[in-house]
């Protein structure tokens, strides 16, 4: 943070200017421009969940990220079902060891590993659990290892566990004993004495003969509010930092999966964690570059979770449910509508990618498992599906406002199965707001089609999406000022700009990408009465595991940052007032002339006046802000400023506050308030007023 009184009274921005971009205050003469905030003539109201967030299983964000589980494939329902595990010296000192299916856990959790080790063989008999590219361990932190044994012939009575580093050295070892020749549940918690990045779970076990394991978990303590099954702190503290108004989950194509069996199913996520069943991730194969052929869904992180942590940071849940459609960049698999033949596939008009249609679900069964989610999320104990919840630990109801029905599909096949959708839930919900789709695209004769149509049908929130190359967002500031301002709201739910091309490699999280978001930022808020709800996407990625890029909050096993982009879209969220301002440019020009940008709200909760600027340019700008109509203004302003004079410049694991906002103050004398944007900067200025 800048301490305040290290800039003069009058000149605080010049001088954050001589901070920033290391040349001196007086170098600046140009005359300022002149802005002209209407403080006298508040127009539309800002939704106060306007600027929230935008979850998929992507980029290891659950499993491997959010989720802190350690172990990979830790009930062996994964196929290959020895995926993340291996034998301790490459088996030479065991018998055998397999995925079984005899006699399982339960009727959930069928299969097991068995693991026969012969007497007097040298070595170490067992197996050893990779995690999610290495475990990541703490010195002094407490991880509870838990799993199942069933001892069979042999006198194998436990097993020795051992949280190991890359180069042999033991982080925390612990033994449990006391196996019988039933199945019985086994726990101890292991305390490490290093930190390290990328350690390993081994099992040793103790004796000769056979054993079956099942459920194997390495737990971390350290959890978000010190849950059992909770979050990875750093990351939830990261979010909830940004007072987001909303989170979007579980996606994204993974709602809709490569074909309708790899469909995201709330139903098979919640209840006890380790009868949920594994599911493959859409995007394992999905971008040859980057395969990632080990990136499954453990669904340790599921609806009640995605629920609970909506509530902990203080958001809105808006869960996507699937349509009746597979991914159209995939199969374009459509489920049959009611009873009747499929239609689709390989010739349909907008079906996408070709696909052959499925008879079975029929989107009855898509309907009813929405109808069913509104009843877990809010129904009474008394409710079979509140009930679910209930016994899950949380007996006041979600307050479950919005459900989005598809992610982004598109053509006929989308909007002959959203009215019928859409009319099932208003029939039986008529509070809950519908948020439906306008496609992958923001332009062309399908997005025109599905735009016009959801107006018709008074779709509540149509959600637009757009990646494309930063100056694309600086050109398209003005992209709503000229949408019909009655019907459907907007929800940008998808955007972020690309320093490459979209979905290339080489996309990184530049200052040149963010600031251009945070210029294309000002026309979302300037038109409050059309854009209704906006977020990044996609929020996390693991620096080892990653299959997109740009991405909004990077980690590996231990730390975090965000990126240029979280900042801006956290200042925004901050500061996003309750009412916007009208703003005037000089000669009355549009936002973004001249890459001067800039928009302005009220917020009446803190009685502050709140102006965003951008200066989308190498050299510095005085600007002049004449506050109209405003009353009794505060003597000094706050100012947040993020500015680089290289528009290349990332934040990193190394340097994870490289490029964030800092703080100043600054005089404010009568109602106009002078100014220096600083190069290549976006700035938020809030002063104290009444109207």
């Amino acid at each position: 943070m800048r301490s305040s009184s290290r800039f003069p009274a009058l000149a605080p921005g010049l001088a954050l200017l001589g901070a920033l971009a290391g040349g001196p205050a007086g170098a600046q003469t140009a005359a300022p421009v002149a802005l002209t905030v209407q403080v006298n003539k508040p127009g539309a109201a800002v939704n106060k969940n306007m600027y929230g967030l935008f979850f998929e299983d992507i980029n290891f964000a659950a499993d491997g990220g959010l989720y802190p589980e350690l172990v990979k494939n830790k009930s062996f329902e994964t196929a290959p079902a020895l995926l993340g595990w291996k034998a301790l010296q490459g088996g030479a000192n065991l018998d055998a060891y397999a995925v079984r299916a005899e006699q399982g856990v339960s009727a959930a959790n069928k299969q097991y590993v068995r693991l026969t080790t012969r007497a007097g063989a040298p070595g170490e008999a067992g197996i050893e659990n990779e995690g999610f590219r290495g475990m990541g361990i703490k010195a002094g932190g407490e991880y509870t290892l838990s799993f199942y044994a069933r001892r069979g012939p042999g006198s194998i009575g436990g097993l020795t566990a051992v949280i190991m580093g890359e180069k042999g050295q033991a982080l925390a070892t612990a033994p449990v004993t006391g196996f019988t020749d039933q199945w019985q549940r086994y726990s101890v918690v292991l305390k490490a004495t290093g930190t390290l990045n990328k350690a390993f779970l081994k099992l040793v076990l103790n004796g000769a003969g056979t054993v079956d394991l099942d459920v194997v978990s390495l737990f971390p303590k350290d959890t978000w509010q010190g849950r059992p099954n909770g979050l990875r702190t750093d990351l939830v503290q990261l979010l909830k930092d940004m007072k987001p108004g909303f989170l979007r989950f579980p996606g994204g194509c993974i709602v809709e999966g490569r074909t309708l069996s790899e469909r995201y199913q709330w139903k098979e996520t919640i209840g006890d964690v380790a009868s949920r069943q594994p599911l493959i991730n859409r995007w394992n194969m999905e971008f040859k570059h980057r395969s990632t052929p080990d990136y499954y869904q453990s669904f340790g992180l599921g609806f009640y979770e995605y629920f609970q942590l909506s509530e902990d940071i203080g958001a809105e849940p808006l869960p996507i449910l699937n349509v009746g459609m597979a991914c159209q960049f995939n199969s374009g698999e459509l489920a049959p509508m009611g009873t009747a033949s499929a239609k689709g596939g390989p010739n349909a008009e907008g079906a996408g990618a070709p696909g052959a249609a499925t008879s079975d679900p029929s989107l009855d069964v898509f309907i009813q498992d929405a109808l069913d989610l509104v009843e877990f999320a809010n129904g009474p104990a008394s409710s079979p599906w509140g009930a679910k919840r209930v016994a899950m630990g949380h007996p006041a109801p979600f307050n479950l406002k919005m459900i989005g029905i598809g992610n982004e599909q598109w053509g006929p096949q989308y909007l002959e199965r959203y009215e019928p959708f859409a009319k099932a839930l208003k029939a039986k919900y008529p509070n809950i707001e519908i948020v439906s789709s306008a496609g992958p695209s923001p332009d062309g004769e399908l997005f025109d089609k599905a735009s016009k149509r959801l107006g018709e049908l008074n779709a509540e929130y149509v959600d637009e999406h757009y990646y494309a190359k930063a100056d694309w967002f600086r050109q398209n500031v003005g992209r709503y000022d000229n949408y019909a301002r009655k019907g459907p709201k907007i929800f940008a739910g998808e955007y972020a700009a690309q320093s490459v091309s979209t979905g290339s490699p080489d996309n990184k999280n530049t200052w040149d990408c963010a600031i251009s978001e945070a210029a294309f930022m000002t026309g979302l808020e300037r038109n409050a009465d059309v854009v209704g709800m906006a977020s990044y996407a996609p929020l996390f990625a693991n620096v080892d595991a990653w299959q997109w890029t740009p991405d909004m909050i990077w980690f590996d096993n231990l730390n975090s940052y965000g990126s240029p982009s979280y900042y801006v879209q956290k200042m925004y969220a901050l500061n996003k007032g309750t009412q916007v301002l009208p703003v005037t440019m000089p000669g009355g020009a549009k936002n973004g002339t001249d890459n001067l940008f800039a928009s302005a709200v009220a917020d009446d909760k803190a009685g502050d006046v709140v102006v965003k600027l951008v200066n989308y340019s190498s050299s510095p700008r005085a600007v002049s802000i004449n506050l109209a109509g405003a009353k009794k203004l505060g003597k000094t302003g706050r100012a947040q400023v993020m500015a680089s004079a290289d528009l290349q410049t990332q934040n990193s694991l190394q340097e994870p506050k490289k490029l964030a906002p800092q703080e100043s103050s600054f005089a404010v004398r009568g109602s106009t308030v002078s100014y220096t944007l600083a190069p290549n900067s976006f700035t938020v200025l809030r002063v104290a007023g009444k109207k």
